[in-house]
């Protein structure tokens, strides 16, 4: 049932628990040790392909590291509905079927492949756990530095890096103006109302950045790193991982109509900022329409 910006489950709690989200961690690190990272920078041109534009790519890695977690996945999760970036390109239904599963997995296996497919290490493995489409467990794994940032619903964000150090996550502070703002705002596809008004609020603000990556953006602004993060295509496995990420480090973030993010909701667009008041100003200073 969905209630305004909450969103509650008449259900038992889900299944994930922190042994089981440090399992889903290891499928990553297996996955990018033995599959992405042997075969970064060393693609032949044969194994990069395009997919439903010159920069929407695929290469032999996503495909390998998809099947490769999957099967891990379905041993650790047999009841799960697997939801992969590439299986969906072929079987576009399940992204429907995700929302209403009681138990349903994003994978994405390369977040941020036109990077590693040009060599730069800027990408990442991103996982979700949904219960009834509400993420409830997420792992974010950086196969170049080895270290994962995790999440689980209720119980915080943590970032654990490749020796199992842990370090709290927690989004930056609320800035009282726009001045001061850095982060990630897709400002060429958001829909925004007044452009002359957005364009000199873009122009005022510290410092934004577009890494190319959702996984590494995420990261960035639960850790603190940058305020807002603005996207209009909110593909479930780029965005599953984040939104919890995000939550648990203490950030708001909601539909640009000001709904929730949810798997069987469909919406436009995903908007974060520090707090409430923060993602109203970043609203309002973009013009953006829901």
């Amino acid at each position: 049932m969905i209630k305004g910006e909450d969103i509650t489950v008449n259900e038992p709690p889900s299944v994930i628990d922190r042994r089981l989200l440090e399992d889903l961690a290891n499928i990553a690190r297996d996955a990018a040790t033995r599959i992405i990272m042997p075969r970064f920078g060393r693609l032949s041109e044969g194994e990069i392909r395009t997919k439903t534009s010159p920069s929407d790519l695929v290469t032999v890695a996503d495909l390998l590291a998809e099947e490769f977690i999957a099967n891990r996945i379905r041993r650790l999760l047999p009841d799960a509905l697997l939801v992969g970036e590439e299986r969906c390109s072929a079987h576009p239904h399940l992204i429907d079927e995700a929302g209403k599963a009681p138990l349903a997995v994003t994978i994405d296996p390369i977040d941020g492949t036109a990077n590693y497919a040009a060599g730069l290490p800027v990408f990442g493995v991103m996982l979700a756990v949904l219960d009834r489409g509400i993420p409830v467990a997420s792992v974010i794994h950086d196969p170049v530095t080895g270290s994962c940032a995790l999440a689980l619903r209720g119980e915080g964000a943590w970032l654990e890096d490749d020796t199992g150090s842990i370090t709290p996550l927690r989004a930056a502070s609320p800035f009282a103006s726009i001045r001061e703002v850095t982060g990630k705002i897709a400002w060429r596809t958001l829909p925004l109302g007044d452009t002359a008004l957005a364009d000199h609020n873009l122009r005022s603000m510290t410092g934004l950045w577009d890494l190319r990556c959702a996984a590494h953006e995420y990261r960035m602004v639960a850790s603190g790193h940058g305020h807002v993060l603005a996207y209009s295509r909110t593909c479930l496995w780029d965005h599953c991982p984040g939104w919890l990420l995000m939550h648990e480090a203490g950030s708001y973030g909601a539909r640009l109509n000001g709904a929730p993010y949810h798997a069987a909701v469909p919406g436009r667009g995903l908007l974060y900022a520090p707090d409430r008041n923060s993602w109203e100003m970043i609203h309002q200073a973009l013009a953006l329409s829901s």
